[in-house]
């Protein structure tokens, strides 16, 4: 489920406590469940991250990034259940790997758990990285796209914007929950063809987009009922409480309060809408 707002919370929550330690150690917890893919295996990556600085946490599309100062790079990918964190895993059971940093005298562990074991780990020289996700693989990111770039990438699809929206390749961040939300928010039906969005339209969903995004990641990301996403310090986020389509099935709208959501299915994910106040027309 993670999507921009839970991995760009994860990243905020290590962040501090990550950057500028030494990798002192590198293993497999022990977990009874299937591994997590993971590239190369682990005595590679271990030969090649010991004792190396981490210069830079950050994110790139859903993805956390661990940059070393020898030019390679983490990337761990949360998928559908993957958490980063630094303290008090929902279960040990689930412990799929732990970096051992040092600053100092100082020792910290990061851990990566998984329930589902979706997730992945890839260690990436920099050329490796700029080809597996570079501009050719991944689309502008959503907090970082312009109202000029995101119409020229809307025109080129005639995909329903729903379904144009969670392609990285147009733009890189926005999962299933947040474009049900961006989209209502914007008043667009999610039917409503890619290249057929007006200008105006094109730039409510802009608004929308960051809007949504930015207050999400203040509220540090939606848990769901499964309770499965958690920040790095193993709490809950709280922008579920905000959400006003995704998973609201069969209740009213809180925007015009007069019609219940709607939920429908697109390449074959839910999808949340308002038929009120995100009405068909022609040009669908």
């Amino acid at each position: 489920m993670p999507e921009l707002p839970e991995v760009e919370t994860m990243v905020r929550g290590i962040r501090e406590s990550v950057e500028g330690r030494l990798i002192s150690g590198f293993q497999e917890c022990p977990c009874p469940c299937k591994p997590i893919a993971m590239t190369p295996g682990i005595k590679a990556i271990r030969t090649r991250v010991l004792n190396q600085k981490i210069i830079a946490v950050r994110r790139l599309a859903k993805r956390v990034i661990l940059d070393l100062e020898n030019s390679d790079s983490f990337v761990i990918e949360p998928r559908m259940t993957g958490l980063m964190l630094l303290s008090d895993p929902p279960d040990t059971g689930h412990l799929r790997l732990e970096w051992l940093l040092q600053k100092g005298r100082s020792k910290i562990s990061l851990w990566f758990w998984d329930r589902r074991g979706l997730g992945t780990v890839r260690l990436f020289r920099k050329s490796e990285l700029e080809t597996a996700l570079g501009p050719l693989k991944l689309g502008p990111d959503a907090l970082a796209i312009s109202v000029k770039e995101l119409k020229q990438r809307c025109s080129e699809t005639s995909r329903a914007i729903k379904v144009a929206l969670l392609d990285q390749k147009m733009i890189a961040g926005i999962g299933n929950l947040y474009a049900s939300e961006i989209l209502h928010l914007s008043r667009i039906h999610p039917e409503q063809a890619a290249n057929r969005l007006t200008d105006s339209e094109v730039q409510e969903m802009h608004k929308a987009l960051n809007r949504i995004l930015k207050t999400a990641i203040r509220y540090e990301g939606s848990t769901l009922g499964d309770g499965t996403y958690r920040n790095a310090l193993n709490q809950s986020g709280s922008y579920q409480n905000q959400h006003q389509v995704y998973g609201r099935e069969g209740k009213g709208c809180p925007a015009c309060k007069g019609a219940s959501i709607i939920r429908m299915v697109q390449a074959q994910r839910s999808t949340f809408y308002c038929p009120c106040c995100q009405v068909k027309n022609d040009r669908i």
